[in-house]
């Protein structure tokens, strides 16, 4: 574990996050991250740019992808009700030799070794939290912590973003901390091509019939203003083909058995409802041919 020295107080810095998040499609969301984080010059700093829409449509693996892009460490901290300031910054905890050592938070190792923190759903967070970050998030890009009793200044080449769902299980961020968390980047449910692309790149191995069935229960879904994500889609479809995958009985009817499956796994990773979808999903398909 990397280990850096700070007004004489050692630190143990975590390691990188290296996760197989993928981006697909959308270039222009990667393009205004990367915008927000760039630096016109010596007198200009980053932007903190808080990138919201609902569960599942990829607000971390954009971020995770524009941070690669630029060739920075990722740092991912996943944000609760329950995150205390300490949990950002530095927490002490006792080693083995029965002596304090001090943990970096995934928010300082990136600080430190000029890397990308991401806060997953930031705005689970309290203000109390939020609030001991806010030094970092203007030009003054430091963090104290109490606990070690230390100032630590962030590399010049950090930079910082926060995901955030736009549910209602969150907390209200307050006005000096949205100031700081901009630009706002909204990500949307993805056209049918790159839901699809978005498909085929997370289940190479499903055949193309069942990506299609999915897809097509994703956008009937969108239209109906549900909040089925991609992420569910492809829930739906690995349990799908787990159970046809599984499933021994002699069947006659291959498509029937299919969807019959689709609709379960719907019912079970989403709602009785959601297997509906499926039934209108082969009619609309099979109208078109």
């Amino acid at each position: 574990m990397e280990k850096v020295v700070i007004d004489n107080v050692e630190l143990h810095l975590c390691e990188p996050d290296d996760v197989p998040l993928l981006w697909v499609g959308q270039e222009e969301l990667v393009s205004q991250v990367l915008a927000a984080w760039l630096v016109l010059g010596p007198e200009d700093m980053p932007l903190n740019p808080r990138l919201v829409g609902k569960p599942g449509v990829g607000k971390t693996s954009l971020a995770y992808h524009a941070a690669k892009r630029m060739k920075r460490p990722a740092y991912l901290f996943q944000a609760t009700m329950d995150t205390r300031p300490e949990d950002l910054i530095v927490t002490p905890v006792i080693s083995e030799h029965g002596t304090i050592k001090y943990m970096a938070s995934p928010v300082v190792s990136a600080m430190i070794n000029g890397g990308v923190a991401i806060i997953d759903e930031g705005n689970r967070m309290s203000e109390k939290s939020w609030a001991s970050l806010a030094p970092l998030m203007d030009s003054r890009r430091y963090v104290e912590s109490i606990v070690a009793g230390i100032k630590i200044k962030a590399h010049a080449d950090f930079r910082l973003c926060t995901t955030m769902n736009d549910d209602a299980s969150t907390f209200e961020l307050p006005d000096y901390i949205q100031s700081r968390l901009q630009p706002q980047i909204f990500i949307d449910f993805p056209e049918r091509d790159e839901e699809l692309l978005i498909l085929q790149s997370n289940l190479p191995f499903a055949e193309e019939e069942i990506l299609d069935y999915v897809v097509e229960f994703l956008q009937s879904s969108h239209e109906a203003d549900e909040r089925y994500s991609v992420r569910d889609g492809i829930n739906i479809a690995r349990y799908a083909l787990k159970r046809i995958s599984s499933d021994k009985t002699a069947c006659t009817d291959q498509k029937a058995k299919v969807l019959s499956f689709l609709k379960e796994a719907a019912s079970m990773i989403l709602d009785a409802n959601a297997s509906e979808y499926f039934s209108e999903v082969v009619d609309q398909i099979e109208d078109e041919q």
